[in-house]
């Protein structure tokens, strides 16, 4: 039986933080988001491997907070590609050589530091009875379509509308065909957007786990004061173990 690899991108610059930082780097109660993201499936029993893309320039610096914050579970760190699809891409090549292609890959966001445990054990479960498995939360706004950008031209049912995020999961086999298809007649992803897109536009199925909205990735300011927010309730339900249990459990769904 395969393994089950989780595959970590982590290749952004920052500039929608305006840190100067990549904003994987940043530092939230006495470590960066990324050792954070990489601390939970560090932790999980079923993940057997860690593989990261990252920013070339970076992958000491990443190589040495990993081994300060003791992630034993990394195999190999890569370079980044020119977009998000080409890091991955480089990622699951390296899975690739240690790894056979019914191996489970977990791609997630290295700057989404809030996914569960649980999260984790229901997409696992997911991929075994389906083969797929992509995290998504109901949207809450009403969508509406508006091709001027001025004028709303359709207000569709929002109980249709789910937000994907991550992880998304795969049979490496298969996700790797999948790429290779792609960048056959689409070497630049353009108009693919992530790995549930390019498996759609493949036709491929896809199968939803809905997921907690607390599943957040750290994109701009407002998302960091919200990670720091939910970091804070969670530790001070640990040490008093009351108080928040309420408030936290609604900002994480």
């Amino acid at each position: 039986m395969g393994k089950n690899i989780a595959i970590i991108f982590a290749g952004g610059v920052g500039a929608r933080m305006g840190s100067g930082l990549p904003k994987q780097f940043i530092e939230v109660n006495g470590k960066p988001i990324i050792i954070h993201t990489l601390d939970i499936f560090e932790e999980h029993p079923h993940i057997d491997e860690i593989y990261v893309s990252c920013k070339e320039e970076y992958i000491r610096k990443l190589r040495k907070l990993a081994d300060r914050h003791m992630i034993s579970k990394i195999v190999k760190i890569v370079p980044g590609g020119a977009t998000g699809l080409d890091s991955i891409y480089n990622a699951l090549q390296a899975a690739r050589e240690n790894n056979t292609p019914d191996a489970v890959v977990l791609i997630h966001d290295g700057v989404r530091p809030c996914i569960t445990k649980e999260l984790i054990d229901e997409d696992l479960e997911c991929v075994e009875r389906y083969g797929t498995a992509v995290t998504c939360t109901p949207l809450y706004e009403t969508p509406v379509v508006c091709t001027d950008g001025r004028n709303i031209d359709e207000i569709p049912p929002r109980a249709d509308f789910y937000t994907a995020q991550a992880p998304q999961c795969f049979r490496l086999g298969e996700v790797l065909e999948a790429h290779a298809l792609m960048r056959k007649d689409n070497p630049g992803y353009e108009g693919v957007v992530d790995t549930c897109s390019m498996m759609k536009k493949l036709g491929k199925n896809v199968t939803l786990v809905e997921g907690p909205r607390g599943n957040i990735k750290v994109t701009t300011p407002e998302d960091l004061y919200t990670f720091r927010a939910m970091i804070q309730y969670r530790e001070t339900e640990q040490i008093f173990g009351f108080g928040t249990r309420e408030v936290s459990g609604r900002l994480m769904k």
